[in-house]
């Protein structure tokens, strides 16, 4: 048969992987609940409705969803395969936990897209969603959590700040009604800078500093600053963006972290309301999120504020070295022979090895992964290894003693 049988944009994740994968579960399921964070899961159908109101969704990835017609005799609703993450645990919120001001949440689950060929159209994520009143406490946790999140994958991370309203507040100021502002936005987030010389166009009391400022990236506080004092005077809205995000740039640099402002970084700018961030490695977007506060209310008929974020999970898997992880010992029990008593002597020696936090074989593999080997019979135990004499021991405490004090040595 030529080709694959795996369907298009799917992934096979052999066991190399999947263990990478569970570095990164487990490195993200233990930051979060050191935050105080709950782990929720939701379902991977959800009404198409919910992501078409009021316009949750952005129509880039209205576009891309996997939808059909959940059929129940001869009426049915369309529903999609859960394109995003955060939607969903806001209805959730918005059905199960709308009694609680606060709620703080992750998960670790997967979301699918349609993509062009053979690029990917089921991603996992791991994200986190803060709802209530936190600005900008929340948002500093938030990212000083995904911080670690890389920092425990021992990946050099990058941090990229930025926030809407800036660009909201200028393309306000110079005219645009809300299209104009959204098309110009993206044309700026594909580089093309001729858009920047039509918003200068419009604001000629700016001079040449708009188009220079907002056509670069600066370090933290000092370059807020900059932006402050040059463009504040002529474009008064831009005193609450740049509030906003200040206080989170200087609590970050303060804390040991040097976050790069970037004037535009995020699509879909009529979405977030407040700051927002991305997190690189190696010049790669691996995560990211923001300050989402009309969603709620957007989904459901209570108003909260919002924050979250959620990070890559496959593209970390693949980022992440292939060296296994954890270093623990294996070990290769077998039989010494067909007899019943050696079949129970070497279980029972690979239950007592297991206990001590050893991984143990006993079917299925010749020992080839196995750093010791253990032939057990019903008087004894030959422990044999690479390199290493082999010995008769008589209990299961000398086999445990003689594999440990060699692995010191």
């Amino acid at each position: 048969m030529d080709g694959s049988m795996r369907c298009r944009g799917m992934r096979d994740m052999l066991p190399p992987e999947m263990r990478r994968f569970r570095r990164v579960e487990q490195a993200f399921r233990e930051v979060c609940q050191g935050w105080g964070y709950e782990e929720v899961r939701t379902p991977t159908i959800e009404h198409l409705h919910l992501f078409t109101s009021a316009g949750t969704l952005s129509p880039q990835t209205l576009g891309r969803v996997y939808s059909f017609l959940d059929w129940d005799g001869w009426s049915g609703e369309r529903v999609v395969l859960r394109p995003d993450s955060t939607i969903a645990a806001a209805r959730l919120y918005v059905e199960k936990m709308r009694e609680r001001q606060w709620a703080k949440l992750f998960y670790m689950q997967n979301v699918f897209r349609f993509a062009q060929g053979d690029e990917s159209r089921e991603d996992w994520q791991c994200g986190a969603e803060l709802i209530g009143d936190t600005q900008p406490e929340g948002d500093v946790e938030l990212i000083l959590m995904g911080c670690e999140v890389l920092q425990r994958l021992g990946l050099e991370s990058e941090l990229r700040l930025s926030d809407p309203g800036i660009f909201r507040a200028v393309l306000a100021r110079a005219g645009f009604d809300v299209a104009e502002q959204l098309a110009l936005y993206d044309r700026l987030l594909d580089d093309d800078l001729t858009a920047l010389d039509e918003i200068q166009d419009r604001l000629p009391e700016t001079g040449a500093s708009l188009r220079a400022l907002l056509a670069s990236e600066g370090e933290g506080v000092p370059y807020l600053n900059n932006v402050r004092s040059t463009l504040l005077p002529t474009i008064p809205g831009l005193e609450k963006p740049l509030d906003e995000l200040t206080a989170v740039a200087g609590v970050l640099t303060q804390t040991g972290h040097r976050p790069i402002i970037a004037p535009a970084l995020v699509r879909n700018f009529e979405y977030y309301t407040g700051p927002v961030f991305h997190f690189l490695v190696g010049g790669s977007k691996v995560g990211g999120g923001g300050r989402y506060d009309a969603l709620i209310s957007l989904v459901g008929d209570l108003s909260r504020p919002a924050s979250g974020f959620a990070l890559d999970a496959s593209l970390l898997t693949d980022i992440l070295s292939a060296a296994e992880a954890g270093g623990r010992t294996t070990v290769a029990v077998r039989p010494a022979g067909e007899e019943t008593a050696d079949m129970v002597a070497a279980f029972r020696l690979a239950s007592v090895l297991r206990n001590v936090g050893w991984v143990v074989e006993v079917a299925g593999s010749d020992g080839g992964r196995a750093v010791w080997q253990v032939a057990a019979d019903g008087g004894g135990f030959v422990l044999s290894a690479d390199g290493v004499e082999s010995r008769r021991l008589s209990s299961v405490d000398e086999v445990i003693g003689a594999i440990a004090e060699a692995s010191r040595d």
